[in-house]
């Protein structure tokens, strides 16, 4: 079985003058420590599927199994639990706490979880050290580059060792080599600790180099081959 499986998803958006129809049947699977980059134009539905897939956001109709759990069967509480232990997530914005360093920021998952402090704290230095910012551990988001508050915000998301990574435009507020960095951390990250990652991008380029490249256009995901 599949890490995750999308079988028939629809999203349609009725809350409109018009409905929109974002997803349109589309099938996807995800094996064990696969990378996946999926490109696609601005409004094509890349971050509707990944919060479809992540449990953030419902199908319309359609089936999403992750894990071996079929996630339209869980309630908000088991839902959460999954996305704190299996997933972890990766936005262009990074979503950090300002009065918090980057060592408080990475390990809030683990305190979630409900693991105790020191247990935390060992798992976000490994994590931040992953990315090269052991020497960053004390600064705040504010004292940090874009890239590296980037590169705190991939710690928090691996914290838990989760099964995949699921990256939302993640160098889209960074400048051309900055970004490219990031990108190398997410795809080093797959290659050297084997958690899945799905990467979607508007940009072409990036998603040379991954297990599978696809586009997401009409709805649906196609092969994409540059």
């Amino acid at each position: 079985m599949a890490l995750f499986e999308a079988r028939k998803i629809w999203k349609t958006y009725a809350d409109m003058a018009v409905p929109l129809d974002v997803l349109r049947g589309l099938d996807f699977d995800l094996e064990e420590g696969e990378s996946v980059g999926i490109f696609g134009a601005s409004g094509t539905g890349k971050s509707t599927l990944l919060h479809l897939l992540g449990g953030l956001d419902t199908p319309t109709d359609g089936r999403v199994t992750a894990c071996g759990f079929d996630l339209g069967t869980m309630s908000d509480a088991e839902l959460a639990r999954f996305r704190n232990r299996e997933v972890g997530f990766v936005f262009q914005f990074y979503h950090l706490l300002p009065e918090f360093t980057a060592l408080e920021n990475a390990m809030l998952p683990a305190l979630i979880a409900g693991l105790g402090r020191d247990e935390a704290t060992g798992r976000a230095n490994e994590a931040l050290g992953a990315v090269g910012l052991s020497e960053r551990l004390a600064h705040r988001p504010a004292m940090l580059s874009g890239g590296e508050q980037q590169r705190v915000a991939i710690a928090r998301a691996t914290v838990m060792k989760p099964r995949v990574v699921f990256a939302d435009e993640p160098t889209g507020n960074l400048d051309r080599e900055t970004g490219r960095m990031v990108w190398e951390y997410l795809k080093e990250l797959n290659a050297e600790r084997g958690i899945a990652l799905v990467a979607v991008t508007h940009n072409r380029d990036l998603v040379e180099g991954f297990t599978r490249a696809l586009e997401l256009k009409d709805g649906r995901l196609h092969g994409y081959s540059g």
